[in-house]
């Protein structure tokens, strides 16, 4: 359950950043935490309850104090990144270490703009980077309207390989001004039934299956999904289709660090990302937010603003 209270500042230790949360999302990583779901969550999050009281993994704010031992980072940075392991950016302020996944805000972008760059992106960025995605593939990205597939779509563009989208009519050109060189209105039609070939498939939704893409995939084509799949499937087709030399799936695991943040905000700078928002919420309507996003219907990055 999900509930507004009253919290201790947190305590900053040597190697660490104390820092003044403006903004914060709620995503799909926050509601599995929650949740607990699927069960292997709960060896990481507590077993009957959770370990970590404060949700939230994105981030941005300002640093208002530092470790007697921190060099990288000082007082008035404005900052922003993604904390999985210690969680608590749905609060007003969080502590992280100063190696942590952050990096500072590219200049001309507020914080509410900046909180939602890592949390679905550094998954699609290591899907991407498990299928050594190159100039002049031909790569799909089903579900490219979410935060994974938003930024899939455009990560993957940034690398000069040929996107197909999938989405609903809504979306169509949504996804088409993310750089998406062809749209796949899944509600028209059925996507697994197309008549192109990929090099790699990424199911940024989880909705799908290998068995149902297969046919999809170019010979020595790759299957990319961030969830376990029916039966857990995919990381065991993960240690058993490379073994058959032809189709295979991939389940990368995730990286989080500090070049992380880095590339993401290099490629801001550059104009070649920029996270997709779809609603903005008060910290004290976070229920409702939770509600939203657990509905599935989401369009890119849901934002939450701290006020002070």
């Amino acid at each position: 359950m999900v509930r507004v209270s009253v919290a201790e500042k947190p305590a900053v230790k040597d190697n660490e950043l104390l820092v003044k949360v403006h903004a914060t999302t709620v995503n799909r990583t926050d509601c599995a935490l929650r949740a607990a779901k699927p069960f292997i969550w709960r060896f990481f999050v507590g077993l009957v309850t959770p370990k970590v009281r404060i949700l939230g993994t994105e981030f941005a704010g300002e640093v208002e104090a530092v470790g007697s031992g921190v060099t990288s980072f000082k007082v008035g940075d404005r900052v922003f990144g993604f904390n999985d392991s210690g969680f608590g950016t749905h609060a007003q302020y969080m502590s992280i270490p100063q190696d942590g996944t952050l990096a500072i805000i590219p200049a001309g972008l507020t914080y509410e703009e900046s909180a939602p760059s890592t949390e679905g992106s550094h998954y699609a960025l290591s899907a991407i980077r498990a299928a050594n995605v190159q100039s002049g593939q031909d790569v799909l990205v089903y579900g490219a309207t979410g935060a994974i597939g938003s930024a899939a779509v455009q990560l993957v563009k940034s690398l000069g390989a040929s996107v197909t989208a999938v989405c609903d009519t809504k979306n169509v050109e949504l996804v088409r001004g993310l750089g998406a060189d062809r749209v796949i209105d899944y509600t028209a039609e059925d996507f697994t039934k197309d008549e192109q070939k990929y090099d790699v498939v990424i199911d940024a939704v989880s909705k799908s299956t290998f068995g149902r893409c297969k046919r999809l995939l170019k010979p020595r084509g790759i299957y990319l999904a961030g969830d376990l799949g029916p039966l857990i499937q995919n990381p065991i087709l993960a240690l058993t289709t490379p073994l058959l030399g032809g189709k295979k799936v991939i389940f990368p695991i995730p990286r989080n660090d500090q070049a992380t943040a880095q590339y993401f905000k290099e490629l801001i700078e550059s104009g070649a990302f920029r996270p997709v928002i779809d609603r903005h919420y008060p910290l004290d309507e976070i229920v409702e937010a939770y509600r939203y996003v657990e509905t599935g219907q989401k369009i890119g990055n849901v934002v939450i603003r701290v006020d002070h």
